[in-house]
């Protein structure tokens, strides 16, 4: 399951989160509808170890999303306790998604 992230978010939740993944996003781009549904899905695989968040850069992670410097949509990070570990920008395909996932958590 993907939550709405909000720039709220980073300090009640992110922070205190074993292990948090973010998809920073727009809702015009192309690349971020196509890997939203993958990262849906992946999601299941990590229940119980990762909390995964989706965040509109325009809208509700717009502070976030400047504050980590996200310069291409999408941008996926992954948090340890609100640091990040590991960053993939763009969509290269559902099997990179997954080895980028399975590399941090």
């Amino acid at each position: 399951m993907i939550n709405t992230f909000n720039d709220n978010d980073f300090e009640d939740k992110i922070k205190q989160e074993e292990i948090s993944v973010i998809q920073f996003s727009a809702s015009w781009c192309s690349p971020c509808k196509a890997l939203t549904p993958v990262l849906e899905k992946l999601s299941s695989n990590y229940e119980g170890k990762a909390t995964f968040y989706y965040a509109d850069v325009e809208e509700g992670g717009i502070n976030t999303g400047s504050a980590m410097g996200i310069r291409g949509v999408p941008s996926t990070i992954i948090f340890k306790r609100g640091v990040e570990v590991d960053r993939l920008v763009g969509f290269p395909g559902p099997d990179k998604v997954r080895e980028f996932l399975d590399k941090s958590i």
